[in-house]
């Protein structure tokens, strides 16, 4: 096989026919539309390449069936993990394979032997869960541990923090069922001289393949042993040393880090080590990031599970985000630092032996700063601190944008020091800009360059760049990757490291696998060029209509705002935080935030979507978004597929009619104030019967869906104080649309709360609305008039700096953050922003102290309250009440506004609170308060559980009556 220029056409007819045979074959999903084969083109790295379709298969016979309905059509196959590769090995011209979403189990856990059996869907942390009740684990654990795929691990060959304890992927492995794609499937592991020699003498593909192997290791064996670096992170190449006698000809450890380009794996069976119980962190300051790379050997003597590095770039880049900035105060005085972890199986026993290494590694001049972490709320703040480093270096303000390209080279330990010495004037030459940070205690650099990778010349810079930095990492006896596998990205580097002779014995190793070359072709070996299919060399398309939002953090271009997902898949994990609802529920690529930034992108360049804000692949996709702003808190590059959604859906709909439910709930402040005017012929007809289903009917809600109440009297009926009297310290309270016209019971018991805590609260004169149930459904125009009355009514108090205080938090995050986007020039809606408040934050910045109140609750916290407000206030209150409560990680109630009225989503709406929030609440005894600041979130309570959910304005109120 030759090197390949491009990668290979497959016609739209035979991708036709190929689809219609698959459809037959297989049980799974087989989607060969525009839609899904853009939601593939992209992996996490800087390449682009659309599929020919994509397969999601439910059983291993799927898989089989779709590599020989492939091979019968000449198309090359590409099995796919969580999508997250970063050197181009997980998007080819090839029919895509994805196991992620059914093939998902831990087919078999044996403690006594340690190990077990996954399909390579499964998630890392779901193989760890099960492994921790065993006090074992899964030794490599990459950043992407809660939603990387082991299938995916195999194929890059994955380390992560703690290879110090337990090694690579590689190392880790006892055997694999593999697939080859002639239709041969075979287990494969280590092999015996005997074992060996029978495989061959009983002949067939097995023993052809077997043969070859055999006679590859007996050539290329001396070659092996001298040129192959002899460092804990050699990643780069395939693993031809496995086959070697003295490591047991293990075939399965040697297709480990092979990328998909040999085989295709259906399950693997993997070593276990035992976990560690107790673990504390010692954290080391250092005056510069070099000084800490050189005391490197000084802490392995020590013992550690962990040792990671950082550099002062990293930190001040996520000062710049202000990402994770108080935990950042946990580090000790420096400009470089190591996270050293240790692990025993008692916590004495960790301490002791955490504060037996601070006192080696600090004795003598030029000690660094230290600081011991035991506890596990602090040791978690810096974890995610560090876990955070590809989010942190990724458009940072006041800096070129960063990307990878060179982000993953590993060197000796005792000489990574002097390395990124070399590699820092490196970059000095080059112009280039990039923090330092990695897995320091095995000698692995991360790092993300400001290369220019959109220009010409900026290509032809980063292409002379990259060979300059693996002449570097060669001399210095390391690897061109330490983790993140070559792809497209550096298999064409490889020569440097290996040399032609060595190449070529990846090549045979290859075709012996793979005659055809049809597996992941132009990736691992014989790669297409380094600089072709470049995503940020696709030309965008002139899509005319101006952007509805300003677009502050992307200087002011939409366009640019589709680039921020770096494909990392945090919205991929399936328990915990607020991102992404729906893709926890359906576990689908385009309901996660990747999924549907990268369908946006799409749109706004020539890639595979066509009809721009027309496309009906990507409204499909933003159907399912709940709009609950968790990705621009969660994703690690501030994602805001929110106001992408609104934006998308005010050109889509532009001359065209909404869905009934737009507008029903869309325009729900009018239909509310119409209401107010006969609100009991309103609930007579809605609450009865047949006036509930033809309303339901009308609006396409659900059936099962109860219509809520309209109050008798709106809160803004019954209190209309405007002005405060002489003395009193005046406070706007901002009476919103639900609360005010459907649960008014909660401002009345905040106006209680607020006079309680020495403040007057008054109300606007008119009936304002922040606009935020018409965000969804694209009114961005209509918003903004809303906006600016709310500007202009409330003037005056915006002037004399009196505070906003509102109830609920979707309203109030339309005023902190689409205020903002949609008057980025207004002095007004700068000062308005600044001064409104969630009735905790206010309270708990106006050191409020309310009576003690002994009770329970359980607290469910809207989506909006975490992702754009401040969330630990609300915890902050009820501490100085002296509850004893449990804040929920139960991420959205699935009700977001209108989302779970409708019929088409309330199966959703109801597998959303079921993960998490439902179970609790039935879980809690009668006795316990439930708490939900947001409308929507009592409402979906109200109808989904046995139980009424209060206001936090309601339990301060009977604090104080109490």
């Amino acid at each position: 096989m030759k090197p390949q220029q491009t990668p290979a056409t497959f016609s739209a007819s035979r991708a036709h026919t190929l689809a219609a045979a698959l459809a037959r074959r297989v049980s799974g999903e087989v989607r060969f539309d525009d839609g899904s084969r853009a939601l593939y083109a992209t992996d996490a790295s800087n390449y682009r390449q659309t599929p020919i379709g994509v397969v999601i298969p439910r059983t291993v016979d799927d898989i089989v069936a779709t590599v020989a309905a492939c091979r019968e059509y000449d198309a090359p196959v590409l099995p796919r993990g969580g999508g997250t590769s970063l050197a181009g090995q997980c998007c080819n011209v090839a029919v895509v394979i994805d196991t992620s979403k059914y093939l998902r189990d831990v087919v078999e856990l044996d403690p006594a032997g340690r190990r077990a059996r996954v399909q390579p869907g499964c998630v890392l942390d779901h193989l760890r869960d099960a492994a921790e009740r065993y006090h074992l684990t899964f030794g490599p654990d990459p950043a992407t541990h809660d939603h990387n795929t082991l299938g995916g691990m195999l194929g890059n060959n994955s380390c992560g923090v703690h290879s110090v304890m337990a090694g690579r992927t590689s190392d880790n492995v006892h055997s694999l069922d593999v697939l080859c794609y002639d239709g041969t499937r075979m287990t494969v592991g280590a092999t015996s001289e005997q074992e060996l020699e029978s495989i061959i003498a009983a002949g067939g593909r097995r023993g052809a393949i077997y043969a070859g192997l055999r006679d590859l290791r007996d050539r290329y064996a001396d070659l092996i042993r001298k040129r192959f670096p002899h460092i804990p992170r050699r990643v780069s190449g395939f693993g031809l040393d496995e086959l070697l006698p003295e490591n047991g000809f293990h075939v399965a450890r040697a297709l480990v880090g092979t990328e998909a380009s040999c085989v295709t794996i259906l399950e693997a069976e993997l070593q276990l080590v035992p976990s560690p119980s107790s673990r504390v962190l010692l954290m080391l300051g250092f005056p510069d990031v070099y000084s800490a790379a050189d005391a490197v050997p000084r802490v392995m003597e020590t013992h550690p599970i962990g040792v990671e590095g950082l550099d002062r770039r990293l930190i001040d880049h996520m000062r710049r985000k202000h990402l994770h900035e108080d935990d950042a105060q946990l580090l000790p005085k420096g400009a470089g630092w190591l996270m050293v972890e240790m692990g025993a199986d008692t916590y004495q026993e960790a301490v002791e032996h955490a504060k037996q290494a601070e006192a080696a590694l600090t004795a003598g001049p030029h000690a660094p700063a230290a600081r011991l972490l035991c506890s596990h709320e602090q040791q978690a703040k810096l974890w995610e601190l560090r876990e955070a480093g590809l989010g942190a270096t990724a458009f940072v303000p006041g800096q070129a944008d960063t990307w990878t390209g060179w982000e993953d080279s590993a060197v000796p330990p005792d000489r990574l020091g002097d390395y990124l010495r070399d590699f820092r004037k490196l970059l000095l030459r080059y112009q280039y800009e990039g923090a330092f940070y990695g897995h320091f205690g095995q000698g692995i650099l991360h790092t993300r360059i400001t290369f220019d990778l959109q220009s010409e010349p900026g290509v032809r810079k980063w292409r002379e760049f990259l060979d300059e930095a693996a002449d570097l990492v060669v001399r210095y006896g390391g690897s061109l990757s330490g983790e993140h596998g070559d792809g497209q990205q550096r298999a064409r580097l490889l020569s440097k490291m290996y040399g032609d002779e060595l190449v070529q014995a990846f090549r045979e190793f290859k075709a012996l696998w793979d005659p055809l070359g049809r597996m992941n072709p132009g990736k691992a070996i014989d790669s297409y060029p380094i600089t072709s299919d470049l995503r940020l060399q696709v030309p965008e398309v002139p899509l005319v209509p101006r952007a509805q939002f300003a677009y502050r953090q992307d200087h002011g271009s939409f366009a640019h705002a589709t680039l921020r997902c770096v494909g990392v898949g945090e919205c991929r994990r399936t328990a915990g935080g607020l991102m992404c609802p729906s893709y926890m529920v359906t576990r689908e690529e385009k309901h996660s935030t990747r999924g549907r930034a990268r369908l946006l992108f799409e749109m706004m360049h020539e890639g595979a979507l066509r009809k721009g804000w027309h496309s009906d692949a990507v409204h499909d996709a933003l159907d399912l978004c709940f709009a609950c702003k968790g990705c621009k808190h969660d994703c690690p590059v501030n994602v805001d597929m929110a106001t992408y959604k609104a934006e998308f859906h005010a050109h889509y709909y532009k001359g065209r009619l909404r869905p009934r439910s737009a507008y029903a709930f869309g325009l729900i402040y009018w239909w509310a104030r119409a209401a107010s005017h006969m609100p009991q012929l309103v609930n007579a007809v809605s609450q009865s019967r047949w006036g509930g289903s033809a309303l339901k009917a009308m609006a396409d809600i659900a059936e099962p869906r109860r219509l809520p109440r309209f109050a008798v009297r709106p809160f803004t009926t019954a209190y209309t104080k405007e002005i405060p009297e002489r003395g009193e310290r005046p406070v706007l309270l901002w009476p919103d649309t639900f609360n005010n016209y459907l649960d008014p019971d909660t401002l009345h018991a905040a106006v209680e709360v607020l006079r309680a805590a020495g403040y007057a609260p008054i109300v606007p004169h008119r009936r304002l609305c922040c606009g935020r149930p018409l965000y969804a459904w694209g009114w961005v125009p209509r918003a903004r008039r809303l906006l600016s009355q709310v500007l202009h009514e409330i003037d005056h108090w915006i002037a004399a700096d009196i505070p906003l205080v509102g109830l609920e938090p979707a309203c109030v995050s339309a005023l902190r953050d689409e205020l903002l986007e949609l008057f980025p020039a207004d002095e007004r809606a700068q000062r308005l922003a600044r001064n409104t408040w969630l009735l905790s934050e206010f309270l708990e910045r106006a050191n409020y102290e309310p009576p003690r109140f002994d009770e329970r609750a359980v607290v469910h916290l809207h989506c909006h309250h975490r992702s754009v407000l401040n969330a630990d206030a609300e915890s902050a209150v009820l501490k100085r009440l002296g509850m004893q409560f449990d804040v929920l990680d139960s991420g959205c109630c699935g009700m977001a506004g209108e989302f779970g009225f409708e019929a088409r989503h309330y199966e959703v709406s109801r597998q959303a609170g079921e993960r998490v929030l439902f179970p609790a609440i039935r879980a809690a005894s009668p006795d316990t308060l439930i708490i939900a600041d947001g409308y929507s979130c009592r409402e979906q309570i109200r109808q989904e559980t046995p139980r009424q959910a209060l206001h936090l304005s309601q339990v301060l109120r009977a604090a104080h009556r109490h």
